[in-house]
């Protein structure tokens, strides 16, 4: 049930304007905020010009329907004019008038909780809106209405109009006021975003610098390791053909105490050559001077090269070197001679860190069909998979139990990973502590073209 507060004829074209400020007032006089005022006065003021424009006039009802939840402000405008003859256009927005009626209901529907139109040719044209009080709104009573009334009534037109000018003045100040704020955050914002900016171009310019120093870095460590190689190559070979006089005697017997110090000399000179030899093949990788030379070769003939040049290797008889059967696999277009290097390092490792049991090489083909698998499994002491990366890494060691008795530098894995990776493949490792481990290589049966070709870099080894 609804309660008319107060009922107002457009009759003039300033009749439009008192529509606007008597909605104001009746709004503000039944709580809404200073926005939804200004919502209501605009919905009001374009529905009652539409009137007064289309229609020759018309009436404006305000009234309050209180027994509802929420509470609302309820507003009829209504007239005797010809209708609204594209209605469901005007309604759907794709109505378009010099005028600017569409605009109007349109605008109004959105500033309203709800706005319904009814319209009929000759019959005229009915717009209902309502716009809801927040549900924590306190209940206004009868007494309450009418003095709203009263108080509206007492008002003059003209009072109305300079009143309501003001108003939109005062309106007009604040929206121009509020720009100017946003304005200024905006640019406080975009002197911020500058700042920012400057500040990630420094920091980029810094990566850079410390980039090429680190390349510079690098490129310095790969000529040191290249150059400290090869001199050392010349005393270590000396050493060695030395050490083989010796045990030649080809200049008089020795003692034995003589002869186990010559070899402990030649087998010192041997180790420290490898060293040299992993070195160089690391600062060649580096450095990009590297050269594949891929040819066609058969599995089993690489297993027996590779039998023949690790059996010498076995010197405790508590561990055993198999090679599982080759026969069936498909034959390789790679580089041989760097598949042999890896296999090498794997069991020379396996050899290192297995007491008891056995080693075996082997290989298969995956899944794909593409590439092939080279594996190196053995029972030795195994890894923990925390340490399972470092191992690849160079000069990366594990400590065990066994690091006093075996020693090494930490190379032959990283070296082995660079390998595969020249030959298009990777390297991996499956391990557990106490069981062994698994040191395994995937290649591409057929290495790809461009795998093959040599790269070189600016200031590389010669």
């Amino acid at each position: 049930m609804s309660t008319q507060i107060f009922r107002l004829r457009l009759e003039r074209e300033k009749d439009v304007v008192a529509a606007r400020r008597t909605a104001r007032d009746i709004a503000a006089g039944l709580g809404f905020s200073a926005l939804d005022q200004t919502r209501i006065a605009s919905a009001v003021s374009e529905i009652a010009r539409n009137a007064f424009m289309y229609a020759d006039g018309g009436e404006v009802v305000f009234a309050f329907d209180g027994a509802s939840r929420p509470q609302a402000l309820l507003i009829d405008v209504s007239d005797r004019g010809p209708g609204i003859r594209d209605l469901q256009e005007v309604l759907d927005g794709s109505y378009r008038s010099s005028s600017g009626m569409g605009r109007g209901i349109a605008g109004t529907r959105r500033l309203m909780d709800r706005c319904l139109i009814e319209s009929a040719p000759q019959r005229g044209t009915r717009v209902s809106m309502a716009r809801f009080l927040p549900p924590d709104a306190s209940r206004l009573s009868i007494a309450e209405l009418d003095r709203l009334a009263r108080s509206l009534g007492q008002q003059a037109v003209e009072a109305a109009v300079a009143d309501e000018m003001q108003q939109q003045s005062r309106e007009l100040l604040s929206t121009l006021a509020e720009l100017r704020d946003r304005q200024d955050e905006l640019a406080r914002l975009t002197h911020e975003l500058e700042a920012t900016n400057r500040g990630v171009v420094a920091l980029y310019a810094e990566l850079d610098e410390r980039a090429d120093e680190l390349r510079r870095a690098d490129m310095m460590k790969t000529r040191f390791l290249s150059n400290m190689s090869h001199e050392l190559r010349t005393p270590l070979s000396s050493i060695r053909a030395l050490s083989n006089l010796l045990l030649n005697r080809l200049d008089g017997d020795l003692s034995a105490e003589q002869e186990r110090q010559v070899v402990l000399i030649r087998q010192a000179a041997e180790n420290l050559s490898d060293i040299v030899n992993d070195l160089l093949d690391l600062a060649k990788i580096e450095a990009g001077k590297t050269e594949v030379y891929p040819a066609r070769f058969e599995v089993p003939a690489l297993f027996a090269a590779l039998r023949a040049m690790l059996t010498p290797l076995l010197t405790d008889p508590a561990v055993s070197l198999h090679f599982n059967d080759a026969a069936g696999l498909p034959a390789l277009h790679s580089d041989e001679a760097k598949l042999t290097q890896i296999l090498r390092n794997f069991v020379s490792n396996a050899l290192k860190f297995t007491e008891r049991g056995e080693i075996r090489v082997g290989a298969r083909v995956e899944p794909d069909g593409e590439n092939i698998t080279f594996f190196v499994a053995d029972t030795g002491i195994g890894i923990a998979a925390e340490h399972q990366q470092v191992i690849f890494e160079e000069f990366g060691q594990v400590q065990n139990r066994l690091q006093q008795r075996v020693k090494g530098t930490g190379l032959g894995l990283p070296l082995c990973r660079k390998l595969a990776a020249l030959l298009g493949g990777y390297v991996g490792v499956n391990s557990e502590p106490g069981l062994g481990s698994t040191f395994y290589v995937t290649l591409p049966i057929q290495l790809p073209v461009d795998g093959a070709s040599e790269t070189e870099m600016p200031g590389a080894l010669q």
